[in-house]
């Protein structure tokens, strides 16, 4: 059985998605995971934008999906790391040699197409799944595993 969503938030534009990010980050902690789950153009690198700013980064122009990189670092008031299991083929083995585990107690972890390897990531964890309602509106249903 699906665990059900905590809240849902609406967002009508992605500025408002990046404000909601901002918001969502004062709730976290280094060790946090925050699994984003949604399709292509869902606005998954626009809410990590806002929860790196929301995380103490100053130019979130530096986010970008980490699609071919697999990861990316961004110093904030904690360590962000962001990753993407889009083109991983075994993210349960890929995400053990980038260091999931080191990721986690150094900083913040948000993962994108996490539903890639939802049983390879820690129990305890955010979970944001982005349903697209309109061309600019977005549905944000968060639910906090663990």
């Amino acid at each position: 059985m699906e665990p059900e969503p905590v809240e849902t938030h609406q967002t009508n534009s992605p500025e408002e998605t990046f404000d909601f990010g901002r918001d969502f980050a004062k709730r976290l902690t280094t060790g946090d995971c925050v699994a984003l789950i949604g399709g292509l153009g869902a606005g998954k690198t626009a809410l990590t934008r806002g929860l790196a700013a929301g995380l103490g980064l100053d130019d979130t122009r530096l986010v970008s999906s980490p699609t071919y990189v697999l990861v990316q670092e961004y110093i904030g008031t904690t360590p962000i790391f962001h990753l993407d299991l889009y083109r991983m083929t075994d993210p349960h083995a890929e995400l053990a040699d980038l260091g999931l585990e080191e990721m986690l107690e150094e900083g913040v972890t948000l993962i994108e197409w996490a539903d890639r390897a939802t049983d390879a990531l820690p129990r305890k964890r955010w979970e944001i799944t982005i349903e697209i309602t309109a061309e600019s509106s977005r549905t944000f249903h968060v639910t906090h595993l663990g």
